[in-house]
């Protein structure tokens, strides 16, 4: 579907033009704050699923998130949950596992039929932008995940150690941060604009800031930015100047 769009929408002749690379993560907002050791099994099965789909990157999230940051525990199981897959499943070893299976494909054909039902609604809004300033991508994801909740509250939907399967548990380790790090990246920020060349980084500024009022990419001057030692909020405080700051629509 990608590389169809390149060549039909946007003249791509390239081959590497219309190749899709694309990052995964596994669902966040599927992690369960009960019984958090079975994030572990949706996780390890979400990682697959994008390796059998292709993907080129991907991260796994960590049992306790639905609780607050993982542990360190809790980071090495995704981290191995990736590297099982990678160097003791043999399910990287080819191209595409599932290639030629009748279910997949007939998934793949009802997907790209409803993706391109959103393309036309988008480009009848005037575009992406356009869109959003509209709020439609935003009422949509909210839209989904109360059709989530409702299934899961009703028990249509099963969600194990949720609303099935329930025992009594007893309170999970949580990740407390440690008070005195804050302190520390602070001292780290001031060590870092002390010891920079300020005349470099203000004119790298004020480049981006320029930049940003005209219609140039925006990605060198960033880039010269980060190489002045520039800050991210200090670069973000520039592109505020120019664009402001964005307020998410009312939706409903």
């Amino acid at each position: 579907m990608w590389a169809r769009l390149m060549e039909e929408r946007f003249g791509a002749k390239n081959p590497e033009a219309r190749m899709l690379r694309f990052h995964t993560q596994t669902a966040g907002s599927m992690l369960s704050s009960q019984q958090p050791d079975n994030n572990i099994v949706r996780v390890t099965v979400q990682a697959l699923a994008a390796v059998l789909g292709g993907t080129q990157s991907l991260h796994t999230n960590s049992r306790d998130e639905a609780l607050g940051l993982p542990t360190e525990v809790s980071a090495r199981i995704a981290l191995r949950t990736q590297q099982i897959l990678a160097c003791e499943s043999g399910v990287a070893d080819v191209v595409d596992p599932l290639g030629g299976s009748p279910f997949v494909e007939a998934l793949t054909d009802q997907i790209e039929e409803r993706a391109r039902v959103y393309l036309r609604d988008i480009d009848g809004m005037g575009g992406a932008i356009a869109a959003i300033e509209k709020g439609f991508p935003q009422r949509e994801i909210h839209r989904a995940a109360l059709r989530w909740q409702r299934e899961v509250e009703s028990g249509e939907r099963t969600i194990v150690g949720v609303n099935d399967y329930q025992v009594e548990e007893q309170p999970p380790q949580i990740f407390k941060p440690d008070p005195a790090a804050r302190d520390e990246v602070l001292r780290s920020l001031d060590a870092v604009r002390k010891e920079r060349d300020g005349a470099r980084a203000q004119d790298a500024l004020d480049g981006l800031e320029a930049a940003a009022r005209g219609k140039q990419n925006l990605f060198a001057p960033i880039l010269l930015a980060v190489e002045s030692y520039a800050t991210i909020g200090e670069m973000c405080a520039r592109l505020e100047r120019v664009f402001g700051k964005y307020e998410a629509p009312a939706i409903f």
